[in-house]
């Protein structure tokens, strides 16, 4: 079997433009499996894979929000913490219209448009995360200080299990 050609994405282009070193780990994607399916493909533990989730403002200002795969987003913790009144999930449309990416495969790494990226703080004590690589079915494995170092994400904890 041949093996699978690492997607060319805007994602991994801004990670070689920035000097990331990173693992290219592609899986079968199912449609509605989250990161509960692609943390059994790889076989690694749900909370090393960080989700990708583009939000909104009561001013429908977007942002991104970078959390544990078996972990949920508190909107209204987060809301108070940055100074919202609201915050809620995006459409699929709009959230695609600003990453640049297809809902399943977004990337916090090369969007569209510049939008303001909120990480659960616990996620730089991990050793490693994977993170979409902006194509549905691949993750890329890091260090999380280099997502840091790319991205300087303002640190939350609005994570509830």
């Amino acid at each position: 079997m041949a093996k699978e050609k690492t997607p060319v994405t805007a994602a991994v282009r801004m990670l070689r433009a920035e000097k990331v070193e990173f693992s290219d780990h592609l899986y079968p994607y199912e449609e509605k499996g989250g990161t509960s399916v692609s943390s059994r493909e790889l076989g690694v533990d749900e909370h090393s894979v960080i989700k990708t989730l583009v939000m909104e403002d009561e001013k429908r200002a977007p942002l991104i929000v970078l959390m544990h795969g078996d972990m949920q987003v508190s909107t209204k913790e987060l809301a108070r913490v940055i100074g919202a009144k609201v915050i809620s999930p995006c459409s699929p449309e709009v959230a695609q219209k600003q990453s640049g990416y297809l809902v399943g495969g977004t990337s916090p790494f090369g969007t569209r448009n510049s939008m303001p990226v909120y990480m659960e703080e616990s996620i730089a004590s991990l050793s490693r995360i994977y993170i979409n690589g902006g194509k549905r079915g691949y993750l890329v494995g890091m260090s999380p200080a280099e997502l840091v170092r790319v991205l300087s994400p303002r640190l939350v904890s609005v994570g509830i299990r």
